[in-house]
């Protein structure tokens, strides 16, 4: 059940991640927009890639609550990290992003991490 649990949290986290800056980098801001908070609800309102990143990331939520009731905290939080490392795959692949030597060793570095409090 760890697995599976560990698995949907990351899952969910990126899906939500990914949803969301796709979204976010589409809704470049004019001058004559409300800017700050209430033109991040307007976007949610009008955007159903918002609203599904907002259900991807409850889900991930609570995921995560029955991780942490089963498992130790020290295991369920360094493991959900593996979000890190998908986000980063995920934003070269899916969103083009670039990425530096930098972002690419630290990524390398959380995964090793990972691998180390999986054991």
């Amino acid at each position: 059940m760890r697995w599976l649990l560990l698995f949907l949290v990351i899952l969910f986290t990126v899906l939500a991640d990914l949803l969301q800056s796709r979204e976010m980098k589409r809704a470049t801001a004019r001058p004559d927009e409300i800017a700050g908070p209430l033109r991040v609800v307007k976007l949610i309102l009008k955007r159903s890639y918002l609203l599904l990143s907002i259900l991807c990331m409850a889900i991930s939520f609570f995921a995560f609550l029955a991780l942490v009731q089963t498992e130790p905290i020290s295991f369920a939080v360094p493991a959900s990290a593996g979000s890190f490392v998908m986000d980063t795959i995920f934003a070269k692949l899916l969103l083009k992003e670039r990425l530096s030597r930098e972002r690419t060793l630290g990524a390398i570095c959380v995964f090793a991490g990972i691998l180390l409090v999986a054991h």
